[in-house]
């Protein structure tokens, strides 16, 4: 059993401000790059005129499922094969990243078809106008292919960070998103192919990432499909049992975009697609806070293993200081170029116009917003995945979606921006609170006797 005390070693905030450089900054330049792409994407789907973009926002609580079951057996892919690594089992581990693989593709697969036969209901509960409905039947099929391809390569980067590698997917990312950027124009415009042709170039894009990501991970034995030895069913039985939480964590968001996207086409297409582009912008302006979430967790872990709570502590108050002043200078960024980034991003004025009341009410409450998502990966490190769950659970539903609906009552169009950003402060300071507690329950858990 641990020992009362935790580790009473100096820290150095020097120090760890450095690891926590080191860890961060491939994958930030990973996601980086990947959330460009998907701004350019958006940008030249937006020059298509308003019906594209509106499919395109009906699509996004479809993509954030898929997204969310990817994310979850991420998570439990890294927390396990760093477990076994860690109990010098490397033959495991390989069979394990095999195993991983089946499961994720065969898994994926099945909520792209599902997502398919029950594209009607879908569109229908979310409120879609019946105009949009052949732009989806058209598009769909080849977005839901581009987005089996995406989670297959995302496993293979989270094999690479199971064993300590973020580099070759920091470097993938930013060549699939480049290659994705550069045959964009080429399917959509020259090829004539429009809105679907957007998902082609992802396809493909992707698909050459498979092709160099996945030989390397085999080279480097991160993967294996023989599998004698393996007892297959407990296997898969460990993945689920620390998977659940974190996926169905994973899984809230696109249930509250669900209902965030009905309330949002009750105001028109315009608007909705408006909301869509506005949040592909999020999306991009919390990079780092989407890069600390995966560079964070390790080394909390490596830290909670040795029972150091001060510097756990430590690392996330250097975190949280350097995300709200970061995040600060984003919104101040933002609301200068809205005007500029809006005309960039559709031709649509009606678009444009409810863009700029996004751009000038939700980005300075984002930072917030970035310590709740930030604490959400911290409790998944700390061994607390029910509390992550609780955090994400309250975010979405006491905080985001009635000050949502709150603000529309009150205030119209522009209230629903205002209770947006209201809502992230809330989730902020309610994330930050159970992170408190949390940690004190990690230290009853792990460094007493």
């Amino acid at each position: 059993m641990y020992s009362q005390t935790v580790s009473s070693a100096p820290i150095s905030q020097s120090e760890l401000a450095r690891q926590l450089f080191k860890m961060t900054w491939p994958m930030l330049f990973g996601v980086l790059s990947l959330l460009s792409f998907q701004l350019v994407d958006s940008a030249f789907i937006g020059q298509l005129g308003v019906l594209p973009l509106a499919a395109q926002g009906f699509t996004l609580p479809m993509q954030m499922v898929i997204i969310g079951l990817q994310v979850g057996l991420g998570i439990a892919t890294t927390s396990l094969i760093s477990r076994v690594l860690g109990a010098n089992e490397p033959e495991r581990a390989k069979q394990l990243g095999g195993l991983v693989v089946i499961t994720g593709g065969i898994g994926v697969f099945a909520i792209c078809w599902l997502i398919w036969l029950l594209r009607g209901p879908v569109l229908s509960l979310l409120d879609a106008p019946l105009n949009v409905y052949p732009v989806i039947d058209a598009y769909w099929p080849v977005w839901l292919g581009s987005s089996w391809t995406g989670a297959m390569l995302y496993f293979a980067y989270s094999l690479c960070r199971a064993n300590g590698n973020t580099m070759l997917p920091g470097i993938m990312m930013v060549v699939t998103s480049i290659l994705n950027m550069l045959l964009d124009p080429l399917f959509i415009f020259t090829f004539d192919m429009g809105l679907v042709g957007a998902a082609w170039a992802t396809i493909v894009a992707f698909g050459i990432g498979m092709l160099a990501v996945f030989p390397l991970v085999i080279k480097r034995h991160w993967m294996s499909f023989q599998f004698e030895g393996l007892d297959i069913p407990a296997s898969i039985k460990e993945l689920g049992n620390i998977m659940a939480p974190a996926m169905l964590s994973q899984l809230l968001p696109p249930l509250s975009s669900m209902f965030a996207t009905k309330l949002v086409a009750s105001f028109g297409a315009a608007t909705v697609a408006a909301w869509a582009l506005g949040s592909r912008l999020e999306f991009f302006s919390i990079v780092v806070v989407l890069a600390l979430t995966m560079s964070m967790p390790p080394m909390v872990g490596r830290m909670l293993g040795e029972k150091d709570i001060h510097r756990i502590k430590a690392l996330v108050n250097i975190s949280i200081k350097f995300l709200l002043g970061w995040q600060l200078a984003v919104a101040a960024v933002l609301f200068i170029a809205s005007p500029y980034l809006a005309e960039l991003l559709t031709s649509e004025e009606s678009v444009r116009s409810v863009l700029l009341i996004h751009l000038t009410w939700v980005p300075i409450s984002l930072g917030s917003l970035g310590i709740c998502m930030l604490m959400v990966s911290i409790c998944n490190a700390l061994a607390l995945p029910m509390r992550a769950l609780l955090i994400s659970g309250l975010r979405l539903f006491v905080c985001f979606l009635p000050l949502l609906w709150l603000g529309t009552q009150l205030l119209g169009l522009n209230g629903l921006f205002i209770g947006a950003m209201v809502g992230n402060f809330a989730a902020g300071i309610m994330a930050w609170v159970l992170y408190q507690q949390g940690i004190n329950v990690a230290i009853r858990k792990y460094c007493t006797e």
